[in-house]
């Protein structure tokens, strides 16, 4: 499952690519995404407009796994004789988001499949979690296998206007969330990661394919790419 990725295009470059019509992105700062970090994504507006804009990492989790981590929290209050409400308890509980979908037959996901929802993620480079000689923890950096600019796109479901508590600390936010869909990996990510990799798409039609066909077309593009089309970066120094 992909919890990092890199992002080092300039806006221009993500615009031309994704044809977008307006940014509000400034410029970006390039550099490695985690889970909650704000990223990039292209996403239809409500005006119908493609837009750049900035977005968290993480869509909003089952509201079964919430109720389920709320429950807890209302069994340790009972033990120590707290008051509460467990409405106000479950409205409040820490939604840490989901990076990445792969069942869209889940009810959950399944009514953000339609255009409105889908975005495209920008990437460079994104890892998985490897062993280097030693048998150590390492990323493994995967790109596209290409002569030009490695930049692609995953194939994305974002949620503007999102509700709820991110971290007890910060309390309720409102704000505009994504991930990306994954699928069957093939090689090279399949030798390192055998259970998954991004749904990637690299050429213009599926590009417009992706933000604009009806979910049985745009479900096609939930799969692996063609073996070698990525490869491994190599190592800095």
């Amino acid at each position: 499952m992909c919890n990092l990725y890199t992002q080092t295009a300039g806006p221009q470059a993500i615009i031309a690519a994704a044809k977008a019509m307006r940014s509000s992105v400034g410029n970006l700062a390039p550099g490695d995404v985690y889970p909650d970090y704000s990223a990039p994504i292209v996403r239809t507006g409500a005006d119908g407009v493609r837009e750049l804009v900035l977005a968290r990492w993480g869509l909003p989790s089952p509201s079964k796994l919430l109720h389920e981590a709320a429950t807890k929290r209302r069994l340790r209050l009972e033990a120590k004789g707290a008051a509460f409400d467990f409405a106000e308890l479950l409205k409040m509980e820490p939604d840490r988001g989901v990076t990445n979908v792969r069942n869209t037959a889940s009810p959950h996901w399944r009514r953000l499949l339609d255009p409105a929802y889908r975005c495209l993620v920008p990437f460079t480079a994104f890892s998985e979690p490897g062993q280097n000689a030693r048998g150590e923890p390492r990323p493994v950096w995967f790109e596209r296998r290409t002569d030009g600019a490695p930049l692609g796109f995953f194939a994305g479901i974002q949620t503007p206007g999102w509700q709820g508590v991110r971290k007890i600390k910060t309390g309720w936010e409102i704000l505009d969330l994504f991930g990306f869909l994954t699928t069957e990996p093939s090689e090279p990510v399949r030798s390192v990661h055998p259970k998954a990799m991004p749904a990637i798409l690299t050429e213009p039609d599926e590009i417009e394919a992706w933000m604009t066909e009806p979910w049985p077309q745009a479900r096609a593009l939930q799969r692996a790419l063609p073996a070698d089309a990525l490869r491994i970066r190599a190592a800095e120094g």
